[in-house]
């Protein structure tokens, strides 16, 4: 593994710990029991897919609350369509900057498929 390959596992493991702390505070303000359920299946999903990320880089990180404080205000401000719109689009996109992974390191392709997953799952929220 290269030096650059191990700062991008890093960054993609810190990204999936952060997740998880954003769905559940989601899960928290969100209205229906669709929606709680749905945040708190994603937050599981990520959780797993920062194990993933950690059997590459050994490291033990601590999850960053910044996006799980900003996420409710966000809920009440821009209001579910342009939130789920903007969380299902970096959904979507993870799943893009996962794919280069893949072939130095072939558990990211589940991690991959789930990110494209959740993102039709967000979606779903708004159908």
């Amino acid at each position: 593994m290269t030096q650059e390959q191990y700062k991008e596992l890093l960054r993609s493991q810190q990204g999936e710990l952060d997740a998880v702390l954003m769905y559940q505070s989601l899960a928290k303000v969100v209205k229906t029991d669709k929606e709680r359920e749905t945040f708190l299946q994603l937050a599981k999903e990520e959780g797993r897919h920062a194990s993933v990320f950690h059997a590459y880089t050994k490291e033990g990180l601590k999850p960053k609350k910044t996006m799980a404080r900003i996420m409710p205000i966000l809920y009440y401000l821009l209001r579910k369509k342009r939130l789920y719109k903007l969380i299902a689009d970096g959904e979507y996109k993870a799943a893009v900057g996962y794919e280069h992974l893949i072939a130095d390191f072939p558990d990211v392709e589940s991690v991959k498929n789930d990110e494209k997953r959740h993102g039709d799952m967000v979606s779903g929220l708004l159908e």
